[in-house]
């Protein structure tokens, strides 16, 4: 070894900082937000220590706490007050996101991101309309062209009611383009969109679909969430996204595939988001709630790891501990 080359001296105090590749801020960060349409009080999610369901009339106290930790946008996920086979809660004026969105951007000035997808407002659980639905087949087949059309509508009702960028994650075949067409035309060619681009079909999702109610009735996802196993597709996916008019990029979830984040990185000159899924959040609680980790410096080094991979924005669970850290 050649003794003048130390890598030790930068890693003293003082100049530790000074040369750190990588931070995390609280504006990298998106706090999901659970509003719920069938309850008049706060709901524990009990796979998901810290997170709560909130009624409409809560939203905007909700939203305001994670303001006050420096996370300065949120992702409004909701449960209907009621579900049917094609979803049509998700697109109704009064639903539970658009009223939400309508309370929190009025009362707030938080950057509110809705989800746009269908698998917690069809009885059925899944992100489409079904081909087989009346036979509950575990070879279920969901029309995808059929999907786009209300996937567009959905995002024309978030639009209306003031999302500030619209997030479609039911991995249908051409649903950035269709839904950027639904906006053009309904005149909000300035809101954003953010594309679930490469989501994973992946067991990670557990306490999300606890907390959402979106877990499938039958069936799985498998035929149109993406193989854990495949890498080179994701540049496909992501690709036909971008063509479309997407203008920020997801990955999902995020610690087991930081190697697709980084390809995105280095492929496309667009923003990269990464979810920091429900399973990830969960799996660390439930270590240190068992005292074999320390549950803040390991949330904050899952998030440099994100962010190092070459993530630009993380919605995470953890967005409100970690910026008060920060």
């Amino acid at each position: 070894m050649n003794l003048t080359d130390r890598p030790r001296r930068l890693r003293r105090d003082g100049i530790r900082e000074m040369v750190s590749e990588t931070d995390v801020e609280a504006s990298d960060l998106i706090a999901p937000v659970f509003v719920d349409a069938t309850t008049d009080e706060r709901v524990p999610i009990e796979t998901m220590p810290g997170h709560e369901r909130v009624p409409i009339s809560d939203a905007v106290a909700r939203v305001e706490e994670v303001l006050e930790t420096g996370v300065e946008a949120v992702m409004l996920f909701g449960i209907p007050e009621s579900k049917d086979e094609r979803g049509s809660r998700a697109w109704a004026e009064d639903g539970v996101v658009q009223e939400a969105t309508r309370r929190v951007t009025a009362e707030t000035d938080a950057y509110v991101i809705t989800d746009v997808c269908l698998c917690e407002y069809t009885d059925h659980g899944h992100c489409g309309v079904l081909e087989n639905h009346a036979e509950e087949d575990a070879r279920l087949t969901v029309k995808n062209d059929e999907t786009l059309d209300l996937l567009g509508k959905i995002a024309v009702s978030h639009a209306e009611a003031g999302a500030d960028m619209v997030a479609p994650s039911g991995m249908m075949d051409g649903m950035v383009g269709a839904i950027r067409e639904s906006l053009d035309d309904a005149a909000f060619s300035d809101v954003p969109i953010m594309s679930y681009a490469a989501k994973y079909e992946s067991a990670f999702y557990g306490p999300f679909r606890d907390a959402a109610d979106g877990a499938p009735a039958f069936g799985d996802r498998r035929h149109y969430q993406m193989d854990p196993a495949n890498r080179r597709e994701a540049i496909r996916e992501v690709e036909l996204d971008a063509e479309q008019g997407a203008d920020v990029l997801m990955v999902k979830p995020a610690l087991p595939y930081l190697d697709i984040v980084a390809d995105l990185r280095d492929e496309f000159d667009h923003p990269i988001a990464a979810y920091n899924v429900s399973g990830e959040y969960a799996m660390l609680h439930a270590a240190s709630e068992k005292g074999w980790l320390d549950l803040e410096e390991v949330a904050l080094e899952s998030l440099v790891s994100i962010k190092r991979a070459g993530a630009d924005l993380i919605l995470t669970y953890f967005a409100e501990d970690i910026a008060d850290v920060l």
